[in-house]
């Protein structure tokens, strides 16, 4: 199973990046699999930032992205993107997108994840 994401770059603050994550291998059907994205600043922990439910691809969001980022999915391409918008400083960090078959309510906690991508860097300038 791999996940490669893409679309990192430098941006300034109030502006747009859109990340993709293409998934490959999944033993089972991709519409089975719950995804996600998690960032990671310098020399702070892993934190949630979105989840797409592998039923009715139902959405979850930090509270700190809420209103900004966005998160889907295309099932036929079998990509997650994440859809970040009005980004700041705060927001620069290593995304990382990952995946698990089915559901859990940890959700937000990394440890519920089995399989991660490697992450790509989100820089914002002020």
């Amino acid at each position: 199973v791999q996940l490669q994401a893409s679309g990192g770059g430098l941006v300034q603050a109030g502006g747009s990046l859109r990340l993709a994550c293409a998934a490959s291998g999944h033993t089972a059907d991709f519409s089975e699999y719950s995804m996600a994205w998690f960032r990671q600043a310098t020399g702070k922990e892993r934190e949630f930032v979105a989840a797409s439910r592998q039923i009715n691809s139902a959405t979850y969001h930090a509270d700190a992205v809420k209103g900004r980022f966005t998160i889907s999915r295309d099932k036929a391409k079998r990509t997650v993107y994440l859809q970040m918008n009005s980004l700041k400083p705060e927001d620069t960090a290593v995304y990382y997108c990952a995946s698990r078959l089915y559901w859990s309510v940890a959700y937000a906690s990394s440890r519920a994840w089995s399989t991660w991508g490697e992450g790509t860097q989100v820089t914002v300038s002020s």
